[in-house]
């Protein structure tokens, strides 16, 4: 790993009804939709129930993600106001590590077991498991659609930098520029690069802070700063 770029900076009820329960529904209602000649209704009933079940699924993977994050933000030691909390951080890391697993392999291609997907491979950065950390990121970009692919590139380019891989770095960090999202700005893009390539070309690294700091954005403090760090010119 290059000396620029630490493990640490890459780091970042309701109760749905039983399936049984919907199906139930539907034959009791057996009877009127034959009494009405049911064509219409019969059709009706499945399109409302296909919504019924989308949403009823979507409130299950909402649900898991939200126990996930939980477990994650959960302290070690006395819980705090009756809240979870774990022995230690090595028990807290394995059950946070379950959690998103299960998440991201009983719902894999929804959104949130893309999350799921996004948050192991931060999990595997944070343990210095690299490789494994890209092919989730790398599964994120292919799929998870515009604003989880562009966290996940933001990822990959600082994994790109620690593993000396400046050009695939730069690559995927002008993309994020060209194309921003709610989730990656452009300011945060190149800002991102600014710090990736500090040590090697400081004289672009200081052009982009620069044009950060007096671009009265969200970024300029951080560039200004940002600044102050770069060797003396």
């Amino acid at each position: 790993m290059s000396d620029h770029l630490s493990r640490k900076e890459l780091k970042h009820d309701t109760v749905a009804p039983s399936l049984d329960e919907v199906f139930t529904n539907v034959s009791s209602h057996k009877s009127q939709i034959t009494k009405y000649g049911g064509a219409i209704l019969a059709v009706a009933l499945v399109v409302g129930l296909t919504v019924y079940y989308r949403d009823y699924t979507a409130g299950v993977r909402q649900q898991a993600l939200g126990d996930a994050i939980q477990t994650q933000s959960a302290p070690v030691g006395a819980a705090q106001g009756g809240g979870p909390s774990f022995p230690s951080e090595a028990a807290k890391k394995e059950a946070v590590i379950k959690a998103y697993t299960k998440l991201s392999t009983d719902h894999a291609g929804s959104a949130e077991g893309y999350i799921a997907e996004y948050a192991l491979g931060s999990l595997d950065v944070d343990n210095g498991k690299l490789a494994d950390a890209r092919k989730k990121f790398e599964d994120v970009i292919s799929g998870g659609g515009a604003e989880y692919a562009s966290m996940a590139r933001l990822a990959l380019a600082q994994i790109a930098f620690a593993e000396d891989k400046t050009d695939e770095a730069k690559k995927l960090l002008k993309e994020l520029a060209d194309n921003p999202t709610a989730m990656v700005s452009k300011n945060q893009a190149n800002f991102a690069l600014a710090r990736g390539i500090a040590a090697k070309d400081p004289a672009e690294a200081r052009k982009l802070l620069i044009a950060m700091a007096e671009s009265k954005s969200e970024i300029s403090q951080v560039a200004v700063q940002a600044l102050g760090e770069l060797p003396p010119q």
